[in-house]
């Protein structure tokens, strides 16, 4: 420990630990500086995520509570308090609110599975037979499966399936055109019950 007489630290905390560095990212991110918050981001979600395991069962559960927090730090920037110059108490409450808030959520949930009545059983399982219509579109040329599944199976307007796909509508038109014939060929000979 530095004596009273020693030279003051060349490190950049101050009194209380908090960097000049996080002082200055929080002031940037309080402003509205996104590449500031994601250096908040960065400093913080590992404690976050203790903080959120310790609490919840669930590591999606405690991912969540850490995603919410730190939205809300975004989205109160303004109104947050700072405690020694650090936003992390309040994003700790946050997380342990949250995390409060999904644990109440998951035990009404499963409350709710148990007074379902169970499930009636179901046949076996039986595996989908590609030999038909299904296994012909599989055995399109992509581009053709791609304006095909979009159009006929998705019914988009073929305007919207050239946009979506980047190519001009008589593209679209010549494609499907081709796939339709395609598949009208092998589709022929096929017997459907």
């Amino acid at each position: 420990m530095p004596d009273a007489n020693s030279e003051p630290s060349t490190d950049s905390r101050t009194l209380w630990g908090v960097s000049e560095d996080e002082r200055s990212e929080w002031t940037r991110a309080r402003a509205g500086d996104t590449h500031a918050f994601a250096a908040v981001f960065d400093r913080h979600e590992s404690r976050a995520f203790a903080h959120a395991r310790q609490l919840l069962t669930s590591r999606e559960d405690a991912k969540d509570a850490v995603t919410v927090a730190f939205y809300e730090l975004w989205r109160k920037r303004a109104q947050v308090r700072l405690v020694e110059g650090s936003p992390l108490p309040w994003l700790l409450n946050t997380v342990a609110f949250t995390a409060r808030n999904l644990e109440r959520s998951s035990r009404r949930y499963r409350g709710l599975l148990h007074r379902l009545p169970p499930p009636a059983p179901s046949g076996p399982v039986v595996a989908v037979d590609e030999s038909g219509a299904l296994a012909a579109l599989k055995r399109l040329p992509s581009r053709e499966q791609s304006v095909m599944v979009l159009t006929v199976l998705e019914g988009y307007p073929e305007r919207d399936v050239a946009r979506a796909l980047g190519i001009p509508v008589g593209t679209v038109k010549s494609r499907l055109n081709r796939a339709k014939a395609r598949l009208r060929t092998e589709l022929e000979g096929m017997e459907f019950l």
